[in-house]
């Protein structure tokens, strides 16, 4: 039997919770830190991955990603890189405002059934961040490739724009991305070959129930846009 196909996979981590994660839709507002449950989250993410032989270890600009990330470049041995491709997406005039006003707005029904039609007053579309997201990670695809034949790295991202990259290795359109949950410090993985995706891991926030159980909103249809604070288990297991 020949030498297996080259292949990368990507574990892609959205950053643990602050104090305005899930309640205001935080987008790039600088200053945003983890608080002391999304700094017990990365710890403890960091130590789940600690058996692994990271090629290297990539994080969003923004404070909040990097903090995570460097949590696990501490155990792993790697530098934190930035990738500008992966940073949150430019909510515009959103920025700052609380999710439950931005409910009435007639543009959460586009972003919620349309999303590839939405754009955010004075920001970014949708369609845009799924497109510089997913192109960063081939990007990355590309370069780690040359330098091992099965590389494993680590981004740490943003709610909207790693469900974006999953929906793209699903092969599903973009409104279909809504669908899709990414928890706080949740790990997703997806392996890279040369004819297609395949995403072997999707919203993993560890090896117990913690977080099956439905939370408040669990009986509304809409995504909370942003991500959401994953529910209130994240703050159980940290007690």
């Amino acid at each position: 039997m020949g030498e297996s196909e080259p292949a990368v996979s990507l574990l892609l981590v959205r950053h643990g919770l602050t104090d305005t994660t899930g309640g205001t839709l935080t987008g790039r507002s600088p200053g945003v830190h983890l608080n002391e449950w999304g700094t017990a989250q990365a710890a403890g993410l960091a130590q789940r991955l600690s058996g692994l032989a990271l090629d290297a270890v990539v994080s969003s600009p923004l404070e909040r990603c990097r903090a995570t990330a460097a949590a696990v470049a501490e155990v792993s041995g790697n530098e934190v890189l930035l990738e500008d491709g992966i940073s949150e997406c430019d909510y515009g005039d959103w920025t700052g405002r609380e999710i439950r006003s931005l409910t009435a707005e007639p543009l959460w029904r586009v972003v919620q059934n349309h999303p590839s039609a939405a754009r955010f007053p004075g920001g970014e579309s949708l369609a845009e961040v799924s497109h510089r997201a997913v192109a960063a990670v081939r990007e990355w695809n590309t370069w780690l490739l040359g330098r091992s034949h099965s590389p494993v790295y680590v981004m740490c991202s943003h709610g909207d724009v790693i469900k974006a990259i999953v929906a793209d290795a699903l092969g599903v359109h973009l409104d279909q991305f809504q669908r899709i949950s990414i928890d706080p410090c949740s790990l997703t993985a997806i392996r890279y070959t040369a004819t297609r995706p395949f995403v072997q891991r999707l919203n993993d926030v560890g090896a117990t129930a913690a977080g099956l159980e439905p939370a408040e909103s669990a009986g509304s249809g809409d995504a909370v846009v942003g991500g959401g604070s994953g529910g209130p288990q994240n703050e159980e297991s940290l007690r």
